[in-house]
């Protein structure tokens, strides 16, 4: 009776907790019918087999198979940045059960979930990585290991807001790498990379072809959120 259920989205009453109400979540874009297998950007039309986005083919992407539940856009755009930026670690137990029922469906019951790594002045300054939430959550609901501090961004990279996907890669290269002493307990496993939002993919490639340098089996990707055009 004090601290009535509120909607994630608007603030608004709501029934039960960690919840979205009617109009939010019909504002809320999700990601449905045929998707890129690599990615998990929506495609048109439909088929029998896996098939991969434009930017997928051109890229060659370091890992098995990669989904999100929603496109980075309108309700999921304002959680995302209320988790990474307003402390809103009550987005988390929502977010965790979309990813969860988005997740790559080859993903094997022995993979080990690893976040991606925040350079160390940003995590003191904002004080929790919040991809590291999530891949815990993830894990939890899924009944995988989570190991998050497998990876470490050991060079400090500037913002990617505003840069196009050449500059994006050119800023993560060789800035992440695998941890000595875990290079031994990731070797020969599959590894899930979890991460907030993917846009050109630099930064989960640049985690992918470090647990690939490490000897780690097949790697897949889940994302909270895909930037994305809109259908």
């Amino acid at each position: 009776m004090l601290y009535p259920p509120r909607c994630l989205g608007c603030g608004g009453m709501v029934q039960d907790e960690h919840g979205l109400c009617a109009t939010c979540f019909a504002e809320t874009p999700f990601i449905t019918g045929l998707v890129c297998d690599l990615c998990g950007v929506s495609l048109p039309g439909t088929s029998d087999i896996a098939v991969q986005c434009d930017d997928c083919l051109s890229l060659g992407r370091p890992w098995t198979q990669g989904r999100a539940p929603v496109r980075y856009d309108g309700v999921a755009r304002r959680l995302v940045l209320g988790l990474k930026h307003g402390d809103r670690h009550d987005i988390v137990p929502m977010a965790a059960d979309w990813m969860v029922a988005a997740c790559p469906p080859a993903l094997p019951p022995s993979a080990i979930v690893v976040p991606v790594p925040l350079h160390l002045f940003r995590l003191l300054s904002r004080r929790y990585n919040q991809s590291a939430l999530l891949a815990q959550a993830v894990a939890r609901r899924l009944g995988l290991e989570f190991c998050p501090d497998v990876l470490i961004r050991h060079r400090r990279t500037q913002s990617l807001d505003g840069k196009s996907r050449d500059a994006r890669f050119a800023e993560l290269s060789d800035a992440i790498s695998v941890r000595v002493r875990k290079a031994d307990h990731i070797r020969d496993r599959p590894i899930l990379l979890v991460d907030d939002v993917m846009t050109s993919g630099a930064t989960l490639a640049a985690c992918a072809v470090a647990c690939q340098s490490a000897q780690s089996r097949e790697i897949f990707v889940t994302v909270l959120a895909r930037v994305a055009k809109a259908d």
